[in-house]
């Protein structure tokens, strides 16, 4: 039998990443954290697994370790509309940054031609529009 190094499994990076958020998505952390390291292994450069990461702790609300992952991919990347987005909703949820992060989606949905990261964008404002704004009290001061 052929011993196996990281090259061999290049070609799995989209499918660890897309296993990786379906774990997410049925409340399975540790299966996400393990698919994200891996595919992060695969593929150092990406930013994908990382925003993976920060993914899982903002649907934790842990909104501090979320906006410190994000903030760091878009200092590396400033174009990265779906990191930016991602951001601007951990602003929302952070009330004294929140009008920051109305203006940072804003921004973001009219700069981008991709319909998800709009569709997010909106659905994100919508419902900071909606629910956030009648909160007495923040999720993160």
């Amino acid at each position: 039998m052929q011993k196996k190094n990281l090259e061999d499994f290049k070609d799995d990076f989209p499918l660890l990443l897309e296993a990786g958020f379906v774990a997410v998505k049925q409340l399975d952390e540790a299966s996400a954290r393990h698919l994200f390291n891996a595919a992060q292994l695969l593929s150092p450069e990406s930013s994908a697994p990382r925003i993976g990461l920060g993914y899982i702790a903002l649907n934790k609300l842990e909104v501090k370790e979320a906006t410190e992952i994000f903030t760091e991919i878009t200092e590396d990347e400033p174009e990265n509309h779906l990191a930016m987005t991602f951001l601007g909703i951990c602003y929302l949820l952070t009330k004294a940054k929140r009008s920051q992060g109305e203006k940072m989606i804003k921004k973001i949905i009219e700069e981008t031609s991709d319909e998800t990261i709009v569709n997010l964008g909106s659905i994100a404002l919508q419902w900071a529009e909606k629910d956030l704004k009648k909160l007495k009290s923040p999720f993160v001061k």
